[in-house]
């Protein structure tokens, strides 16, 4: 049986939310979400934890519900995934209003801890490559790691998203497709009845030569 073309499909094949770079990468921080609010922010009393925690798992969640969803939905998957970054931009300034308002150091360009946490950070997606430091970095380190994972996330999710655009323009969304779908299907049986009529049509012409050849051969044996 011959693969479907992708102007034949109605379900797409969406990559798998598990092997996506920027989805690994938003459970990690998910995880260490957690861990930055049990260690250094109150428990009692303060909606930040809650916030910061709901928007990290919101990015990761919406994740994977939009490639779940990308199956049929191309623009659903787009909406989910918009909401997803909409998240991760959230935690990402939680992280530092946390700095900012503690008087500690917002890492950039040029300080002298930049350049090995962003290499670090773009190398490691994987929350077993963080996890061992959940207890050993301080809250300036694990603030600044989580701001620079927001902004990678970030980053990933942009190109992903354009990809995506790209496709919902060239192939539109779940109705388009059922059209081509079923217009496809039916120009394709149009296609085998013509065959099939223009045989019959063959089969008819090639049976009235043959009984004239018959008939041929017949008088030809009268006439002997």
């Amino acid at each position: 049986m011959n693969e479907l073309s992708n102007s034949e499909r109605v379900l797409l094949e969406g990559a798998n939310w598990k092997d996506l770079r920027f989805y690994q990468k938003s459970e990690a921080l998910y995880q260490m979400t957690f861990v930055f609010c049990e260690r250094f922010l109150t428990k009692h009393g303060d909606r930040t934890v809650d916030q910061m925690v709901q928007a990290a798992r919101s990015g990761k969640q919406n994740i994977i519900e939009g490639s779940e969803d990308g199956k049929t939905s191309t623009e659903m998957e787009l909406k989910l995934l918009n909401v997803a970054r909409s998240s991760i931009h959230e935690l990402r300034e939680d992280f530092k209003d946390y700095l900012l308002s503690r008087k500690l150091s917002l890492w950039d360009k040029l300080h002298p801890r930049y350049q090995k946490m962003h290499d670090f950070t773009k190398a490691h997606n994987r929350l077993e490559d963080y996890e061992p430091f959940f207890t050993r970095w301080n809250d300036e380190e694990m603030a600044n790691i989580g701001y620079t994972m927001c902004c990678q996330i970030d980053v990933m999710m942009n190109g992903y998203l354009a990809t995506l655009e790209d496709r919902f323009r060239k192939e539109g969304g779940m109705k388009e497709r059922m059209y081509r779908v079923r217009t496809g299907y039916r120009a394709e049986q149009d296609r085998k009845m013509k065959e099939m009529e223009a045989t019959i049509k063959r089969q008819k012409q090639r049976i009235k030569d043959l009984e004239a050849e018959l008939e041929r051969i017949k008088k030809t044996k009268e006439e002997k």
